[in-house]
């Protein structure tokens, strides 16, 4: 629904937003097929609602089944509920799923690697042509680790670019006329790497795939301002024709991301041409169409989304608690968070109830990152909740996910790392530089861990310690300096308890994550967060000084954040914040003094 659940105001998304827009397409199109490429279970208190309720059909089915899709494919949010709710919601889906890189824990196949589709279409001249057209899907292959807690080992993965060649093999000996990927997978890296998470521009290069749609990274393709450094080729000495955010292309094919939560459609649009060897590819075009600017929901959708719609309405605003303090998440990157701090309290909370006795001696901690943060999201993208009562809506807004509690057991090094995997979110600042951008654009607010229970400081002059996959860079950088446990150094040799939830435990991309945790729970983060506010009855959260930046006179950087941040802007004193007007997409840039 063109709902905003977490404000329990209208807004532009949803599917029943993009509805209009895909009949009117296709009337005026003669031949068209209508796909999804994953992640349509889970990503909305409606969707978690669902899972928490039952009922079939499941809302987002029965939409999609009325708007007679034609094929679709398992991202890696289709596993957060596990998979018995996955399986008995896709029991009503009228369209197959595809997926050629998922199976069960035994090897059997989930959904069919791919597809065939048969239909007719009409030429230019008015005559009938019956098409074969193939399709086949892939999945991050993290999503086994991402989900593991809930799935158990009932599933398996493999490489994207590994289960492509064979899959692209049994298509071929289908003599398909056109063969489309649905890839949820972003536009990464050029090079084939293993175990690729955004692989969709290698996967581009593999002969036998015509069409792509990618996605999991949220962003607009084509589309030149979300794709401003796109990747190249350095092996390549002409012209690099590996992506194209201009027209649409990877590797010269048709390619499409259409944002996430119904922003967009992507609409392809093909010329084939038949010739003595087949059907090929003459012309195409591509677009990311932005959704109506203005909510106004299909009313087909929106009377089969009524009942969870509402239900979940209903369950959002129910009262909890009360804070005497605002909780926003405006400034998470850059100084401590009271939001943060909240979830790191109900974690502990739980933990000090369900500690195993064989572990109590040692010192527990949690470890938090903020999952609204603008990013990819946009300028509205932030935590907001003001002082006064907290409804269950606010704790989908403080913990958007279904993680699950997870109880790590570390060592003192590890912890340190773990913090300086965190902070590679950070550029490296050259002393006396004025105004450079403090945050990197290629890295996610959520991947920015703070330890409740330490305090410590971060060295931006040094250079980051890890890469994005954990792997050591430089063993002589360390920007986490003066780190402390309760006022006193943390001790080189010693152990303690983390904190943290299913997915980032099974990330592997942060120090001791390897290992199996030592204790975990079936209850959902959230669920834990919403006991630990209606027992609180009143909250009155402070940020904490816990952490900050390690002084560099003469230094400024630029951090982009909220519109509404201006009026908060005395939580970053130390910073001395001076706003320098809203950017192009809408964020309001202040200069921050280091």
């Amino acid at each position: 629904m063109p709902w905003d659940y977490m404000a329990d105001a209208p807004a532009a998304v949803g599917l029943a937003q993009i509805a209009p827009m895909i009949r009117d397409l296709r009337s005026t199109a003669t031949n068209t097929l209508l796909v999804d490429n994953g992640d349509f279970l889970q990503g909305s208190p409606l969707g978690d609602w669902q899972a928490r309720n039952g009922g079939a059909p499941h809302a987002m089915v029965a939409a999609m089944n009325a708007l007679c899709y034609d094929a679709a494919t398992l991202g890696n949010h289709e596993f957060s509920h596990g998979l018995p709710f996955l399986e008995a919601s896709l029991a009503g889906a009228a369209f197959p799923l595809v997926s050629a890189n998922l199976a069960r824990g035994d090897g059997t196949p989930l959904v069919p690697s791919h597809i065939v589709l048969d239909r007719e279409m009409t030429d230019t001249q008015g005559s009938r042509h019956r098409l074969r057209i193939a399709v086949t899907g892939f999945a991050p292959p993290q999503t086994t680790r991402w989900e593991a807690l809930k799935l158990q080992g009932a599933l398996q993965s493999t490489d994207i670019l590994a289960a492509a060649a064979p899959v692209l093999s049994r298509i071929a000996a289908e003599a398909p006329d056109l063969t489309i990927a649905l890839a949820h997978s972003g536009i990464g890296s050029v090079s084939a790497q293993p175990d690729m998470e955004n692989a969709a521009i290698p996967l581009a290069q593999i002969d036998g795939i015509d069409v792509l749609v990618t996605g999991h990274t949220h962003l607009v393709f084509p589309d030149p301002r979300h794709f401003d450094a796109l990747p190249t080729d350095p092996t390549r000495t002409g012209p690099d024709t590996s992506a194209d955010a201009k027209v649409g292309t990877l590797h010269g094919k048709p390619a499409v991301m259409p944002g996430f939560y119904g922003s967009h459609l992507g609409v392809i649009d093909i010329v084939l041409r038949q010739g003595a060897t087949g059907w090929r590819i003459v012309s195409h075009r591509v677009q990311a169409l932005p959704a109506p600017a203005a909510p106004a929901a299909d009313p087909e959708i929106a009377r089969l989304a009524a009942p969870a719609h509402m239900a979940t309405l209903a369950e959002l605003r129910l009262p909890l608690g009360h804070t005497r303090r605002p909780l926003h998440s405006h400034f998470a990157l850059i100084a401590p968070s009271a939001p943060l701090r909240l979830v790191a309290e109900a974690q502990l909370a739980h933990w000090r109830n369900s500690l195993p006795a064989d572990l109590s001696h040692l010192p527990l901690l949690a470890a938090v990152a903020p999952f609204r943060t603008g990013g990819r999201g946009g300028p509205q993208n932030y935590t907001d909740i003001p002082a006064g009562p907290v409804l269950s809506r606010h704790v989908a807004d403080l913990y958007a996910h279904p993680n699950m509690p997870v109880l790590l057991s570390l060592s003192t090094a590890e912890v340190t790392d773990w913090l300086e995997r965190a902070a590679i979110v950070f550029h490296q600042i050259k002393p006396s530089a004025r105004d450079c951008p403090l945050l990197r654009s290629d890295i996610p607010g959520f991947d920015f861990d703070v330890i409740q229970g330490l305090s410590f400081q971060i060295d931006l002059s040094q250079p980051p310690r890890f890469d994005t996959k954990g792997t050591l860079l430089d063993a002589a950088a360390h920007r986490i300096a003066a780190l402390a446990l309760g006022g006193k150094p943390l001790p080189p040799n010693g152990r303690v308890l983390l904190a943290t939830n299913s997915y980032r435990a099974g990330s592997a991309i942060f120090p001791g994550t390897a290992r199996p945790p030592v204790a975990r729970s079936d209850t959902p983060i959230s669920n834990l967060l919403a006991r630990h506010i209606a027992a609180q009855g009143s909250l009155d959260i402070a940020a904490g000084p816990d952490w900050g930046f390690r002084s560099m006179p003469g230094t400024t950087v630029t951090f982009d954040t909220g519109p509404d941040a201006e009026a908060l802007a005395d939580d970053i004193a130390p910073l001395r914040p001076e706003p320098m007007g809203l950017t192009d997409a809408g964020f309001l840039r202040f200069r921050l003094s280091l």
